[in-house]
């Protein structure tokens, strides 16, 4: 499940126009949009009870620039416009989705989506982009527009920064047909189809078996955050925290997020498999502890789920709430955070071991010693600040 959105003017269409080329399944919002308000509709009728005849044409159909002078810049008459047509657009959408192929990429061509909130509902959300100036221009030359009209409707939507964060995918659409062409073309390829795959088989997207840190991303805690509306849309208010090296600001990683669920036994976590797995965060088989950090040959199990997107590499762990491991994360995090000698040491060390070891496991091994350490420094803050574990 895609959601595809973007700024008016941005070329969204040329995009849902390519996926569908390449074997997508779209469903346009405001084709149903149209459809649900079509004469002899209960949608058609609703709106006029509540907007009145004057919104009709002769012919009995919705005259929508009537509408739309009814509506724009009336926040009130907005709202009610969307109470009537937003219900039965998603009612229709889940009997098209119902409808698909088991093995279908379906994308749902939102305008809206981050306006209405429903980035949280998709596996993805591919947001296209253009300059506002490349918009106008457009509006002005393909719609009719004028420029000022062209910049009011522009502004009436989602600012950039706000369609960005609510983004896993960035198309830029500023140079022309072909180059955004093979821009669809390589996340169709490289991303969509084996998402596809992994989501519908329950799977995790492989991971690279070197190593490789990276410096800091701001990114990060957007990334994070989007990965926790979406287990939280499947799972309901559950507690979910960023943690590892990713949650702390100014620390290299690896370009991994890591991302713990609290549960109240580990038989409440096997009871979510099957829902995290559905939301895109397959169960990763194996047996998964966690230390007890100064306690010898003592562990504490634990679940861990990856993630079906080869392109955003995810490793979810699921421990008990009030366990070691649990608290330990938390802890570390926040005190990395707080302590910038420590980060910087942790960083060091990171730079070091990975000059020693190329591999992934042997260098998780070669960082044993230094959480012990980590661990000590950790809990000596906590006892002189008082620090308590945070709830999400």
């Amino acid at each position: 499940m895609v959601g595809l959105t973007g700024g008016i003017g941005a070329g969204k269409s040329a995009v849902s126009a390519r996926l569908a080329e390449r074997g997508a399944v779209i469903i346009d919002a405001d084709k149903l949009a149209r459809e649900v308000v079509e004469p002899g509709t209960d949608g058609l009728a609703e709106i006029v009870a509540a907007f009145g005849s004057g919104v009709l044409t002769p012919e009995g159909a919705l005259d929508r620039p009537a509408l739309g002078a009814k509506v724009f810049g009336d926040e009130e008459a907005r709202r009610t416009l969307e109470r009537i047509i937003h219900p039965r657009v998603r009612a229709r959408t889940a009997e098209l989705v119902k409808a698909a192929p088991p093995q279908a990429v379906v994308v749902n061509d939102v305008p809206l989506l981050v306006e209405t909130g429903l980035a949280p509902t998709y596996h993805l959300v591919i947001v296209v982009t253009a300059d506002s100036e490349v918009r106008t221009q457009r509006l002005v030359r393909d719609r009719g527009m004028s420029p000022a009209e062209a910049a009011a409707r522009i502004s009436a939507q989602a600012d950039d920064a706000t369609r960005r964060a609510a983004a896993d995918v960035i198309l830029p659409n500023e140079d022309d047909l072909a180059t955004l062409h093979a821009r669809v073309d390589a996340l169709w390829r490289d991303r969509l189809i084996d998402f596809e795959r992994n989501v519908r088989l329950r799977t995790a997207a492989r991971k690279a078996p070197e190593l490789r840190i990276v410096p800091p991303d701001e990114t990060w805690p957007q990334a994070a955050d989007r990965l926790i509306a979406r287990i939280r849309h499947h799972l309901g208010a559950v507690d979910v925290h960023h943690i590892g090296s990713t949650a702390v600001p100014g620390l290299p990683a690896k370009d991994i997020i890591d991302l713990m669920l609290s549960v109240r036994t580990l038989a409440a976590a096997d009871a979510l498999a099957e829902r995290l797995a559905a939301a895109g965060f397959p169960l990763r088989p194996g047996e998964w502890t966690d230390s007890g950090r100064g306690l010898p040959g003592v562990t504490w199990p634990k679940r861990m789920h990856g993630s079906a997107d080869p392109g955003r590499p995810v490793i979810l762990h699921l421990r008990v709430a009030g366990s070691p491991g649990w608290r330990f994360a938390l802890l570390m995090r926040d005190h990395l955070r707080a302590v910038p000698e420590a980060r910087d040491a942790y960083a060091a060390a990171k730079a070091e071991l990975a000059l020693r070891f190329a591999d992934r496991a042997g260098y998780a091994a070669a960082k044993e010693p230094w959480f012990d350490e980590e661990a000590r420094a950790a809990d000596d803050w906590a006892l002189a600040t008082g620090w308590q574990p945070p709830l999400s």
